[in-house]
């Protein structure tokens, strides 16, 4: 899977890259990006024989020949619109990417606080390069990411998020990455840098969508920090097209006595895979991670999750929940780390998966490394089909048993989107639940 044949592309393209839209960069960039090239030249792509990969393939990315994402011009295609898409409050705070780089034309930032900037990476090395010199691929490292590794070597434009020292952001910001894919498969590498000043707060939305029939990737990367006392809401809706493959990783870093929240919601793409890592860096931090993924056909979905207690009193929750139907496979694996003098620390981690077809299948891997004592920790992990008692209940007070079925799966999902806080988002989120579980039940009685 890794044959000469196969990097030799991506060499050829990051030559390409480095010799045109990649040359107007500062040196400690073009650095960068070598370095990162390097790195994924000796990883290579994955393979099942590595135990983090063990349960997903991509060989189907590894043996597609995906040609690097052109630019867009700020117009849609004819019948299509952004709607679907917007969350009504955030239509203010708007930034919209084509195959991976900012349109103007069709965001609107507008209304911000003062000091607040959103927009693009290619705009924030342009007007202050030192501030994204001092985070930038500091958080995601490439040591054993292959595909965070290929990300920085063709790392060029995405989002930029920086909210200053003791600002709060009434309204949430959406990040809006779309992919128009051509009639060859295409690769698109997003770069987004989210920077919390000290006792400033802010939510964003991440929304990844495609439109067209294509095949393409979407391998994105995004960076978050935390000052300390600092809160961010941080969103993620994964809508790829079925002929979709996505990976991405994100990573963050909590300062002392922050408070983050991560909110991954996959329903699109036939592969793929999130690998959410966050260092509680300092005391009194506070994490959660709240999941969902809604999986139907051949879809494949992997999580990957490491939460760091790198300091003491911090907590962290995590919950994952999973609706898999036809021949779908989810993959779950929680990784909890406490470091030595962490103590104190309280992590709780649940990973819960409702199996809807004889052929689904889920696997889930909850983790626990503790090297202090006096801490708080647990994990575990579910796996079965709905409630018979349950079921047999609502059928009695006179639903059918697709209505029941919906109801139960339904509920199972809400447990997470009612942790969300963006009502807007919320809404979005349950009305496309709702649309999933009701061709589901269509299906059914046409069968």
């Amino acid at each position: 899977m890794n044959a000469p044949r196969v990097l030799d592309r991506y060499l050829a393209q990051h030559e390409a890259f480095a010799g045109n839209g990649g040359k107007v960069a500062p040196e400690w960039l073009r650095v960068m990006r070598a370095g990162a090239l390097a790195r994924f030249t000796e990883l290579g792509f994955p393979t099942t024989k590595l135990e983090a990969w063990r349960f997903t393939s991509v060989q189907p990315i590894a043996e597609t020949a995906f040609a690097p994402a052109s630019e867009a011009s700020g117009e849609l295609p004819a019948g299509k619109s952004l709607e679907r898409l917007e969350l009504c409050e955030a239509r203010r705070h708007l930034a919209v990417f084509v195959n991976g780089r900012f349109v103007e034309a069709l965001s609107s930032v507008a209304g911000l606080p003062a000091g607040v900037r959103v927009g693009s990476l290619v705009g924030a090395l342009a007007r202050e390069p030192e501030l994204v010199e001092r985070h930038l691929a500091r958080q995601a490292l490439l040591d054993d990411n292959a595909f965070a590794a290929l990300n920085t070597a063709f790392v060029h434009d995405g989002a930029f998020v920086y909210v200053p020292e003791g600002t709060v952001m009434e309204e949430p910001v959406q990040l809006l990455f779309l992919s128009m894919p051509g009639v060859e498969p295409m690769v698109s590498h997003p770069r987004s840098l989210i920077v919390v000043e000290r006792m400033a707060r802010a939510s964003v939305v991440e929304t990844y969508a495609g439109h067209g029939d294509g095949v393409y990737w979407t391998n994105a990367v995004t960076e978050v920090v935390l000052g300390d006392g600092a809160r961010a809401d941080c969103y993620r809706v994964q809508r790829e097209s079925e002929r979709a493959y996505h990976v991405a990783t994100t990573q963050t870093r909590q300062g002392r006595d922050s408070v983050l929240s991560v909110h991954p919601v996959v329903l699109g793409a036939v592969l793929s895979r999130h690998d959410i890592g966050t260092v509680l860096d300092g005391t009194g931090g506070k994490c959660t991670l709240n999941g969902l993924y809604l999986l139907e056909g051949r879809q494949h979905a992997d999580h990957h999750t490491t939460i760091d207690h790198a300091q003491p009193h911090c907590e962290s929750h995590e919950y994952f929940n999973g609706v898999l139907d036809g021949r779908s496979r989810g993959v779950f694996n929680g990784r909890i780390i406490v470091r030595k003098g962490a103590q104190r620390t309280d992590s709780k981690q649940t990973n819960n998966n409702l199996v809807l077809s004889e052929e689904a299948r889920a696997d889930s891997q909850p983790q626990l490394e503790i090297y202090a004592d006096d801490v708080k920790c647990t994990h575990g992990a579910t796996l079965g089909p709905i409630d018979e008692k349950a079921l047999f209940y609502l059928k009695s007070r006179g639903l059918s048993p697709n209505e029941a079925q919906g109801l139960l799966t339904y509920g199972f999902g809400a447990e997470i989107l009612d942790r969300m806080e963006i009502v807007p988002l919320r809404v979005q989120l349950e009305r496309l639940v709702r649309a999933r579980l009701l061709n589901r039940a269509r299906g059914r009685r046409a069968a």
